[in-house]
């Protein structure tokens, strides 16, 4: 009897299958189907196998059992003769139409909640490196949320919502990956934003009410500040001036070892600086609320106030996380600015000493006023940080990671195809100085631009591993991606040349991947 015939007549199917019948039974699959079988995507399920393989660069979905095909997948049919015994044979397009009726049939495909355990977010701008990604979670203890990405990304990329939960997805199962995992909406700040992943199918909300906070605030003194408070629309923040004084003023909040004092000038500050940014997340809070309750879908919010210019002070942090509670806002992570500099793609710049005295203030009001994690965004390649965060904070923390991946898969165009590296390099450098705009990042473009000349191709990944080849490839991502060749409006300029590369090589890009953010999470594991 075949592998193949004896899991579709097995009456207690085994999943997943030990590893040395996974690749038999692939390889059988393989040449019925006339591609290359992941091994690890095998699903066995009372007499139907699924499975995913690659024919031509593109993935495909396959599913055979035995008698007549699975409704509900688009493809195509045949029939099959396995050892005498009729199969039906669906081999279908990685689509999202698929991909959405492949989560009804394997429910450890969709998205689930996170939680308070402990996570790390894994972006991903290219729709290639969940299985790298899967690998180097398989390592450690962090739940991982495999489907993160902003609108700002998405639209920089010409990604859609869907494209970005559905490539996540495909990637899960491309890995085998049973014990579930998150998708994040990154950054988003208007209830448009929020709609378009709703649709999509995402689970944790990360709001960014960013523009509603008052920098300046930390600049102004009493009498500026004092004005700029009364000038607030007291009624979206349900309560009045004299009421929050009378809660706050003069008290000092007990957040265990710590306590947090608040006097006129440091409630004015907290109030001027974040007031208006509570009201906003209250809004699209209560948005998402409406759409969703009593829809059996399952969703969570992180709140973001990193992209700020000024550090969240303790005081601060209290009165958001406390005003966000008492206005029924539910969070399971927060997101402050921290002391220092998160730039885009290099290591923690700042004391060190001061930031995790800071930290420990920030957990310790996480765990008075929640409990809820605190979430570090820009959280790649903070190395120095980690072991810190993972002392300090335990299980209450989400690191976020994104722009890093795409960094490892230039690192991969490095190694096999330098002449494509140096032209991206040209371009990204070319395009620093606006794309930067966006970004806190300090990169100096003439080290980069003189390397480039100095370099020969079998050390051209090394500018990958320099503070300022790092940022200058990381921030042009979008323009990159996006760019089109002169004369051809239809024809991508780099986008499919580096996306065919890492098809290509996609067992290297894997394996850069996995090593890459193994030294993410081991940390916290």
């Amino acid at each position: 009897m075949t592998h193949l015939k004896e899991r579709l007549s097995s009456p207690k199917p085994v999943d997943p299958l030990p590893s040395d019948q996974a690749a038999a039974l692939s390889a059988e699959l393989g040449r019925m189907a006339d591609m290359a079988v992941y091994a690890r995507s095998l699903v066995v399920r009372e007499g139907v196998i699924y499975f995913l393989g690659k024919r031509g660069g593109a993935r495909y979905l396959g599913i055979i059992r035995v008698g007549s095909s699975l409704p509900g997948f688009i493809g195509t049919e045949s029939t099959v003769s396995v050892d005498g015994m009729v199969a039906s044979l669906q081999v279908c397009p990685a689509n999202a139409a698929n991909a959405r009726e492949l989560r009804a049939q394997l429910p450890f495909l969709a998205p689930q909640g996170v939680g308070l355990r402990k996570s790390v977010g894994c972006g991903d701008r290219l729709g290639l490196a969940t299985p790298g990604h899967v690998r180097a979670v398989r390592r450690g203890t962090m739940y991982p949320i495999f489907a993160q990405q902003s609108i700002r990304e998405m639209t920089r990329t010409g990604r859609t919502p869907q494209q970005v939960l559905d490539d996540a997805m495909w990637g899960v199962f491309q890995e085998g990956w049973r014990d579930g995992y998150g998708a994040d909406a990154d950054h988003l700040k208007t209830i448009e934003d929020i709609e378009q992943c709703v649709l999509a199918g995402f689970v944790l909300y990360t709001f960014d009410p960013g523009e509603y906070v008052n920098d300046q605030a930390a600049m102004h003194d009493a009498d500026t500040l004092r004005a700029k408070v009364e000038q607030l629309p007291w009624h979206e923040m349900e309560t009045s001036w004299s009421d929050l004084r009378c809660h706050y003023l003069g008290r000092t909040m007990d957040v265990g070892d710590f306590a947090i004092p608040f006097d006129e000038l440091t409630l004015l500050r907290a109030v001027a600086k974040y007031a208006r940014a509570v009201m906003h997340t209250v809004q699209l809070y209560r948005y998402l609320v409406g759409r969703l309750s009593g829809s059996g879908r399952a969703y969570e919010l992180e709140v973001s106030v990193d992209e700020t210019a000024t550090p969240t002070s303790p005081a601060e942090h209290y009165f958001v996380a406390n005003e966000l509670k008492r206005l029924g806002v539910q969070m399971v992570s927060l997101a402050p600015r921290f002391v220092g500099r998160f730039e885009k793609g290099v290591d923690y710049i700042g004391d060190v000493a001061a930031f995790e005295q800071q930290l420990r203030i920030h957990v310790a009001i996480a765990r008075a006023l929640g409990p809820y994690k605190i979430s570090f965004h820009s959280g790649s390649d903070k190395f120095a940080l980690y072991p810190i965060a993972a002392r300090v904070a335990g299980d209450l923390v989400h690191l976020k990671t994104a722009g890093t991946s795409y960094l490892e898969a230039l690192r991969v165009v490095a190694r096999v195809h330098p002449t494509l590296f140096r032209e991206i390099l040209s371009f990204a450098l070319e395009r620093y100085a606006t794309d930067r705009r966006s970004y806190h990042v300090s990169a100096d473009v003439s080290r980069v631009s003189a390397a480039i000349h100095s370099t020969d191709d079998q050390a051209l990944e090394r500018l990958l591993d320099t503070f300022d080849g790092r940022q200058v490839l990381h921030v042009t991502f979008g323009s990159v991606l996006t760019a089109r060749d002169s004369g051809q409006s239809e024809v991508y300029r780099f986008r499919d040349r580096l996306l065919a590369v890492l098809q290509e090589h996609e067992e290297m890009y894997y394996q850069v991947l996995e090593e890459h953010f193994a030294r993410h999470i081991l940390p916290f594991s």
